[in-house]
């Protein structure tokens, strides 16, 4: 059976981005081998496997960190042609990763503009405008924030996730690939990170969410997407299936029938 993720995806809405058939190897092994996924506008799609699975690389080939082998990218129906990062930024890719990247020494507003920051007309930085911007994005992100001035090492682990989210949609992110987003958080902070999921989502963002925390996956996604040894075994929609199920996809190569099945089902 070819994979497709059709009978499981809202196709009322435009699909975001098309990944199909992606392959690539690294030293003769297969890190990802004939893997096909959409996302589609306000969906959270989790991507979830064992370490070594794919799902990184999976990503880091549409955020343009790595070159694909093969396969083909579409991002709202047209052909996508991303071969390093700065292609996947100028279709509205932006990735969060697990370590931020954020510059420590700096405050809110430098890091939401480090490499794209704003000049006067005396070729000076402007401070005042990018403050501006920043009080602004993270206004409608975390409308309790006030500690712009501060260096972002000073902030909580969920106000340092809030920074690096407004950083990816101050310039108009479409497509979000996050990380372990809530990975070494306590659970308010968790729950903060999930609220402001929710509300890129609800602002029509189209979210891969890599995470090893199937609770997470199960909160947050609308579709899960099991990855294994490379290959895509099997991917649901959340309330069609169970974190059980999910395990056996994980663990087994398992695939339920509420799954569409993948290359790498064992009982396909």
């Amino acid at each position: 059976m070819e994979q497709t993720t059709a009978a499981t995806s809202p196709s009322a809405r435009p699909a975001l981005v098309e990944m199909r058939d992606i392959s690539i190897a690294f030293g003769g092994i297969h890190a990802v081998e004939r893997a096909s996924i959409e996302l589609h506008e306000g969906e959270v799609i989790g991507l979830v496997g064992h370490n070594g699975a794919g799902k990184s690389t999976l990503v880091k080939i549409l955020s343009g960190a790595y070159r694909r082998d093969f396969g083909s990218i579409r991002i709202r129906g047209e052909t996508a042609a991303i071969d390093n990062p700065r292609d996947a930024k100028r279709y509205g890719i932006e990735t969060i990763y697990q370590t931020l990247a954020l510059a420590d020494n700096v405050d809110t507003a430098a890091n939401l503009f480090l490499g794209r920051e704003l000049l006067t007309n005396w070729g000076t930085l402007d401070d005042i405008a990018m403050e501006a911007q920043a009080r602004e994005v993270m206004g409608r992100l975390n409308p309790g924030f006030r500690r712009f001035k501060d260096p972002v090492k000073a902030l909580s682990g969920g106000q340092r996730q809030s920074v690096a989210i407004a950083r990816a949609i101050l310039f108009d992110a479409r497509i979000l690939i996050m990380d372990e987003p809530t990975a070494a958080l306590g659970p308010q902070e968790a729950a903060q990170v999930g609220e402001l999921i929710r509300q890129l989502q609800a602002s029509g963002i189209g979210i891969f969410l890599i995470s090893h925390d199937i609770h997470d996956v199960f909160d947050l996604a609308d579709r899960i997407c099991v990855m294994k040894n490379g290959r895509i075994v099997g991917t649901a929609r959340v309330a069609d299936i169970t974190q059980e199920e999910v395990l056996g996809m994980i663990i087994l190569g398992k695939c339920p029938p509420a799954a569409v099945p993948g290359p790498g089902a064992i009982d396909r």
